[in-house]
């Protein structure tokens, strides 16, 4: 009979009725494969408006270059400050789930306003002979769609990646595997809409007509919030914790009232619920940490801490409230290293869009390529470094790190931070030789070098890749890190940091544009430097890498708290109760051997074969190193009996040397052999290696005390 607890998850996730979330009818990738859908949809709506946008407004809105990229930069940058608003809301009110339907409305709103500017005589821009006039009303328009898109995409940008997340269960031990793959297949969707976007959005908006390219995005997104409303039924939502911002407000105060108090020694005594759930809905308690002592104070009690019995929350909190904000101000410094990320991952859409403007877009002489439609190169790259990454890196790397990841999550970011430097560093160079060719020719006044825009293609594809190792390890990172009633606010956080980074990149083209005649950007780029804003961005770069470097060394990774780390040492609950209850005495050799071949046994050596199979391998989806050492044991009394010696006996050693890793599904041989057995004691080897290619996994050297029989 099957118990409750293997029926329901254990992460406090509810149902769209608030009742209990059924295992079986909610959550993993069945309820995920709504919500990536509306993530391709909201991708596609938002790349097909911001990656050819510098052009709209340059052509139709009659904006200069330096004008045009600063309104896109700033529109970006309000793309990602609204998400904190979102957060807030979803954290604290609404729930992950009410507030991507709410927003995603006010996106529609936008979209279709933002079509109807593109499109209906009125508020249409009026053009004659190639050159537009919009009036005030028009411009007014179009700032109105284009801020109602920022706020829309605020409710949803923080909480999908959060939403889908959550419809895998951290207390069960496969949905928890199925998770980690997760934040690649989204990020993957993300490439997904954004090459529709760059590439066939973009060539109907250049080629047919810009309210069709923005109306195509605007039925898109409509089709998509139907599709999520469609799978209502089968998803996780978690319960609204109250205002995270309340709570750290309320850790300041109380520790500012209790500046004079000195926490004590023994940090058990600070205040925390008795019962064993926080008192934050949605979270687990946390484990207090040594570092920012002073917000202790807000969780030492005092006798002016209760009003009537009940704690004053503006003078005493919890330890897990405490933590919470700690673990934010931990993640900030990270964080402020991501703000040069995004400058130089926001020329994707302003100068390298306006670097293939004056280049030769003709491919096979007749079709014209727009110069936005190089980002499919960005995209490519993502799709194809997703692959490499999952496939190829991950399992390369984790033979080297003994890391289950391949590298660690800042390692990961810390090596996207330098790829993008190399991006940088690529247009920089394509611009110095575009520039250096006008220079020889006296090309300063023609609108198109003769200089193929295919030049461009490698910084487009550097920028992809970089965006692999560092969005996707930020992603991952914020999630991981934050705390469990924070997580909306913190990937708002990562957000905004993309928001300072857009906001960085308009102050640096401010900066360098202030001479209107002799600026690096200038209206035309042939008489300008934009190859010295690219040098710019590459020290910038290295700089904030450095700075990112001595911030991960300091960084401490989160705790994993005490009852976690007890459900893992003891498998309390749920399916793993009731399969060990269910288990014979001495299960331990059958569950490990099952499965074995023997193919040759010969006095002193044995030789098996096996494949790996899904209850013995790790996180890391390969042979836990614990069935390796139960091998060699199991091994090494085996090949013991071959020359006449008792299976009985006592371990007295073993030593195993972890050479490579042994993958689910690939067989292995194991081979025994003995070097001593004398009246009381036998020595063997066991080694286990890859039958296809005969490489070692493992060598394994067993001392055994004999059983002696009595001569009474």
């Amino acid at each position: 009979m099957e118990r409750a607890d293997d029926v329901y998850t254990k992460d406090g996730t509810t149902d769209i009725t608030k009742a209990p979330a059924n295992k079986k009818k909610t959550g993993t990738w069945k309820a995920c494969f709504f919500i990536l859908g509306e993530e391709i949809s909201e991708r596609l709506a938002y790349f097909g408006t911001s990656t050819n946008l510098v052009n709209y407004l340059h052509q139709m809105l009659g904006l200069n270059n330096a004008a045009a990229s600063k309104v896109v930069t700033n529109f970006q940058g309000t793309c990602y400050v609204s998400p904190l608003l979102g957060a807030f809301l979803a954290d604290a009110y609404l729930g992950r789930y009410w507030t991507i339907a709410i927003f995603s409305i006010i996106y529609i709103m936008g979209m279709t306003l933002l079509t109807m500017s593109a499109s209906i005589v009125g508020i249409k821009p009026s053009c004659h002979d190639g050159i537009c006039h919009p009036r005030e009303l028009e411009k007014t328009t179009f700032y109105i769609a284009i801020y109602l898109i920022a706020l829309g995409t605020g409710g949803i940008k923080p909480c999908v990646s959060s939403f889908g997340a959550d419809q895998f269960d951290d207390n069960d031990e496969v949905e928890k595997r199925k998770k980690s793959s997760f934040f690649n297949w989204f990020y993957l969707s993300i490439s997904i809409g954004a090459l529709i976007a760059s590439s066939v959005l973009v060539w109907i908006q250049t080629s047919v007509g810009w309210g069709w390219g923005f109306g195509i995005p605007a039925v898109a997104m409509a089709i998509a919030l139907m599709f999520f409303f469609v799978g209502t039924r089968f998803y996780r939502l978690q319960t609204p914790g109250g205002s995270p911002l309340i709570r750290m407000l309320q850790v300041l105060v109380a520790s500012m009232r209790k500046w004079d108090v000195k926490p004590p020694a023994d940090k058990s005594l600070l205040y925390e619920t008795a019962n064993e759930e926080s008192n934050i809905k949605g979270s687990r308690k946390l484990t207090h940490t040594d570092k920012f002592s002073f917000l202790d104070k807000s969780a030492v009690e005092t006798a002016r801490d209760k009003v009537n019995g009940s704690v004053n929350p503006w003078r005493l909190c919890t330890v897990t409230q405490v933590e919470e904000i700690k673990s934010i101000i931990r993640l900030l410094p990270v964080w402020a290293c991501c703000i040069m990320f995004t400058t130089a991952y926001s020329q994707m859409n302003t100068t390298f869009v306006l670097q293939g403007n004056t280049m030769d877009r003709y491919m096979g002489g007749n079709f014209k390529i727009p110069s936005a439609s190089l980002i499919v190169f960005e995209t490519i790259s993502v799709i194809l470094w997703v692959l490499i990454y999952d496939q190829l890196i991950i399992p390369f790397a984790r033979k080297y790190t003994g890391h289950a990841r391949g590298f660690t999550q800042l390692q990961r970011i810390g090596i996207g931070l330098v790829i993008s430097m190399l991006s940088m560093v690529s247009a920089g160079v394509v611009e110095a030789v575009r520039l250096d060719y006008i220079k020889q020719k006296g090309y300063y006044d023609v609108k198109t070098i003769p200089m193929s825009i295919f030049w461009q293609v490698p910084q487009y594809f550097f920028i992809g890749c970089a965006g692999v190792f560092t969005l996707i390890g930020q992603v991952e990172f914020f999630y991981d890190q934050a705390p469990d009633a924070m997580r909306s606010l913190c990937s708002a956080l990562l957000l905004m940091a993309a928001a300072l980074g857009s906001y960085l990149s308009s102050f640096l083209v401010t900066i360098v544009t202030r001479n209107k005649k002799f600026g690096w950007i200038t209206e035309n780029l042939n008489k300008g430097h934009l190859d010295y804003f690219f040098w710019l961005l590459v020290i910038l770069s290295i700089i904030n890498f450095i700075v990112f470097l001595l911030v991960s060394r300091l960084y401490v990774y989160k705790k994993m708290d005490i009852e976690s780390l007890k459900k893992f040492l003891e498998k309390e609950g749920g399916s793993y109760e009731t399969s060990v209850d269910s288990m014979p005495s001495r299960f331990i050799e059958p569950f490990v051997c099952h499965g074995i071949k023997v193919d040759l046994v010969e006095p002193g050596r044995i030789l098996c074969s096996f494949k790996v199979p899904l209850r013995l391998v790790n996180a890391g989806n390969f042979l836990h190193g614990g069935a390796t050492a139960t091998l060699v044991d199991i091994m090494g009394s085996a090949v013991v009996h071959t020359v006449g010696a008792p299976l009985t006996g006592v371990s007295l050693e073993i030593n195993v040397s972890y050479l490579d890793a042994a993958y689910l599904g690939e067989e292995i041989e194991l081979e025994a052999k003995v070097l001593r057995v004398g009246k009381s004691i036998a020595a063997v080897t066991v080694e286990l290696r890859k039958k296809k290619t005969g490489k070692i996994v493992a060598q394994g050297r067993h001392t055994k005390y004999l059983a002696v029989n009595s001569k009474l």
